[in-house]
């Protein structure tokens, strides 16, 4: 967590509304840039206007929240509180030799986005390399219909630690007035890292 604070990169998000026959009935997509200001601030900024046409599916502060910060979740010590964690196992993920690392919350209070998953961990170092499961909780109630979709992160190795690099989901959420297939993909790339005397750029 702390050395991705160090890092600049560029986040690409989209998101596919598919007609129930097939398809596509819209899309939403957007791309950000994490960048360094001059004075050393990190924050993010807008690469272009975001572009909507989807249909029936609605996208909601929940939604930008998971983007933000559940898709690429880094399971930190100062979590641990809120999570219980049960290991499912052993089996290779690109090739490397892990551990499944079964994270749940320990409870979820009004407010709150968290991860509910799996975890691929990294024998040799303890790296995840692969994570897959869902954001919590589901919003269920007579005003409100806020569902969620299943997502598989991966992760590379940048520099020392592994980053996540793409999110992937194809799911079918089941409102009340419908089911919705939704696909997402979000893309986290040049990644490069900050340092007092460097100059980043970034290609069109």
């Amino acid at each position: 967590m702390e050395a991705r604070l160090q890092y600049t990169y560029r986040q690409t998000v989209l998101i596919e509304e598919m007609a129930a026959k097939g398809g596509r009935a819209g899309e939403y997509r957007e791309v950000r840039e994490v960048i360094f200001s001059p004075t050393g601030e990190r924050t993010e900024q807008m690469v272009g206007k975001p572009m909507s046409n989807l249909a029936r599916l609605r996208l909601t502060d929940e939604d930008f929240r998971d983007i933000r910060d559940v898709q690429p979740f880094l399971f930190t010590a100062e979590q641990l509180w809120l999570y219980e964690t049960k290991p499912r196992g052993e089996e290779a993920a690109d090739g490397v030799d892990c551990w499944i690392l079964q994270v749940r919350p320990r409870q979820v209070h009004p407010g709150q986005r968290l991860f509910d998953g799996m975890f691929w961990v990294d024998k040799r170092d303890y790296s995840v390399v692969k994570s897959e499961g869902v954001a919590v909780p589901q919003i269920l109630n007579r005003k409100e219909e806020n569902l969620f979709p299943h997502f598989t992160t991966f992760r590379e190795k940048i520099g020392e630690h592994w980053f996540p690099v793409h999110t992937f989901s194809d799911d079918e959420l089941h409102f009340k007035g419908g089911s919705i297939r939704q696909r997402m993909t979000i893309k986290y790339e040049k990644y490069q890292r900050f340092g007092a005397d460097s100059t980043v750029t970034f290609g069109k």
